[in-house]
């Protein structure tokens, strides 16, 4: 009598449990496999910095950093409108200046986008310091959480969640930030707007 009781009781618990989990499963957020191309670079705005390169001109070349009215102060040349640009534009922007006034005849110009200010990542949950921050070149997921100082002691890291807003509806990454650090996995490329979510662990 009292076996069948007690293996009644484990049978409603395991039931019970089954539940709970399928229930769980159902309203935890859908995940999108992770995308294997880099993240698109924005546009910049103020406040963004970038380094720009003249090929065989050192004194040309260097670190800007977009003004509130969406310009710079470029060498020889004076303003330079570059909001709204990406990296190739404003390379193209310059290398026109620069042989409009003559200065040089065959210019060739990079741009390599250094902080993007004006853009952001959120990383919230299990970090030590949640919050939003400035987009950096190529960010990825273990960059942003570095940023954010670090995974805490009861990070369920493999769990992470990207949330982005893409063609006007939200999609969801799973992001194994411990088997990307450990080597076995890649990062996850950011793109403004992200939010970066990692979850504690369930004891």
């Amino acid at each position: 009598m009292y076996a069948a009781r007690s293996m009644g009781w484990w049978l409603a618990r395991a039931g019970w449990l089954v539940l709970s989990l399928a229930v769980a499963c159902a309203s935890a957020p859908a995940t999108t496999a992770m995308p294997t191309t880099a993240a698109k670079t924005l546009n910049l705005g103020p406040g963004d910095t970038f380094e720009v390169t003249v090929y065989g001109e050192e004194d040309l070349s260097g670190k800007h950093r977009v003004a509130e009215d969406g310009s710079i102060n470029f060498p020889l040349v004076g303003k330079v409108d570059v909001a709204g640009k990406g990296p190739a534009e404003i390379a193209a922007a310059i290398e026109g200046a620069l042989r409009d006034q003559k200065l040089l005849r065959n210019p060739h110009v990079s741009v390599f986008l250094l902080e993007q200010t004006s853009s952001q990542v959120s990383v919230v949950g299990a970090v030590n310091k949640p919050g939003s921050y400035p987009m950096t070149r190529f960010m990825t997921v273990v960059q942003a959480i570095g940023a954010a100082g670090g995974l805490t002691a009861i990070a369920s890291g493999d769990n992470t969640i990207v949330t982005r807003k893409a063609n006007g509806e939200l999609k969801r990454f799973k992001v194994p930030v411990n088997a990307i650090t450990e080597g076995r996995a890649n990062d996850f490329p950011l793109e403004a707007g992200d939010i970066v979510f990692v979850p504690e662990r369930i004891f």
